[in-house]
């Protein structure tokens, strides 16, 4: 069950005591610097967001800036329903795809604005070993397991908590997965915080450990659409991701364990280029994938911006940062016009796209990819922000 709310929440913040710094890790803050906090106040609102289907409250957090950004997530998978952005004339609209109701996400949803797990995008089907051990997952694509399988995060019920910052305002989101949830072992507890800045990004900062030797791969999962026109498909965007090789997949979408160059390939975002440049090329990756639909294996380490998306003509820019060591680009080739909008039309195909920050799919039957295996004691811990601005 959910903690109760009373309708706003006031959060006291503690500038010297914020405790999610670049790299998620916890330190202690200079002894003057706690002798004399510098508080603020900011609040949340709260709204009931429906009852699912098997009985469970939903409710709805607005989070708020002091420039006008507003992120809306209900605890019915950790939902991102909607996010405001400004435009070059300082216009703010929704630009993230969505429902308006629960029994629409509960009925038919392409995972739109979800938290993601136990395990972020593909494992080939639905089977991996530890310690010798064979474990069978819930298969939900295919014979293959998607996104944790058919009852992910993105379908059940997190606590939200509020959680104090020094500037915006943030929610924090727990789930606690038992024992064999999905197939998966060891009971996982996970954590995870939006943290709207005064400076217009969202940090989300994921943490999570286990009773048992498993695996975990969390990501978020939401479809932009920088116009705030879902009417508009997003070939227009220009795109950068900060990678020289990405993974070539077969025709099942799982990755065949190369590390391909993305150089003269229509994979080559390295230098910005609209979405729509390449994406009609005759390439046998491009085929499988009915367009992008790939992990790219990202430049560098620790916690730095990894990918850019531009919209001309409204001037957003959306910057993404991460510690992670892959991002999944897909650009809503699966939408084909059945799925409502708010507004009463439906999503057509390629109205929004994702970038899911993750490690790589299939990495725990694929020893050279980096490890998802996360063992007691052990404390996974990641972060990604996606901070928007205009030019």
């Amino acid at each position: 069950m959910n903690k109760p709310f009373s309708p706003l929440i006031t959060i006291a913040f503690v500038a010297a005591t914020s405790i999610f710094m670049v790299n998620c890790k916890n330190e202690t803050p200079p002894a003057e610097a706690a002798e004399t906090p510098a508080l603020a106040t900011i609040a949340i609102a709260k709204s009931p967001f429906g009852t699912t289907a098997d009985g469970q409250a939903v409710d709805k957090f607005s989070l708020k800036n002091k420039l006008g950004m507003q992120v809306d997530v209900i605890t019915y998978g950790g939902i991102i329903t909607a996010w405001t952005a400004p435009d070059k004339t300082g216009n703010y609209a929704n630009v993230v795809l969505g429902y308006d109701n629960l029994a629409q996400y509960e009925k038919a949803t392409p995972y739109f604005g979800a938290l993601i797990g136990r395990y972020g995008n593909r494992i080939a089907k639905g089977k991996f070993t530890l310690d010798g051990q064979t474990f069978q997952l819930e298969t939900n694509d295919g014979p293959n397991t998607l996104h944790g399988g058919v009852k992910g995060f993105d379908k059940v019920v997190w606590t939200a908590t509020e959680h104090p910052v020094d500037n915006g305002s943030a929610l924090k989101l727990t789930y606690v997965s038992k024992d064999g949830e999905g197939g998966y072992p060891g009971t996982l507890t996970s954590t995870v915080v939006y943290h709207l800045t005064d400076d217009n990004a969202l940090e989300v900062s994921y943490e999570a450990t286990t009773d048992k030797k498993t695996v975990a791969n969390l990501t978020q999962h939401s479809y932009f659409n920088l116009s705030g026109d879902f009417t508009k498909p997003i070939l227009d965007h220009e795109l950068t991701i900060d990678a020289d090789k990405y993974l070539p997949v077969d025709a099942m979408l799982i990755p065949t364990g190369e590390l391909k160059a993305v150089e003269n390939t229509p994979f080559d975002f390295r230098q910005a280029k609209t979405v729509g440049k390449d994406i009609g090329q005759k390439d046998d990756q491009l085929t499988k994938g009915k367009g992008y639909d790939h992990c790219w294996v990202l430049n560098g380490q620790g916690f730095r911006k990894v990918s850019t998306a531009y919209h001309p003509s409204t001037g957003r820019l959306l910057e993404v940062s991460t510690d992670e060591p892959g991002i999944q680009f897909y650009c809503g080739n699966f939408l084909d016009g059945t799925l409502p909008t708010p507004g009463g039309g439906t999503y057509a195909h390629r109205t929004g796209f994702c970038l899911e920050t993750q490690h790589y799919p299939d990495s725990p039957n694929q020893p050279s990819f980096p490890s998802t295996t996360l063992a007691p004691g052990e404390k996974y811990a990641t972060k990604t922000t996606f901070k928007f601005s205009t030019r």
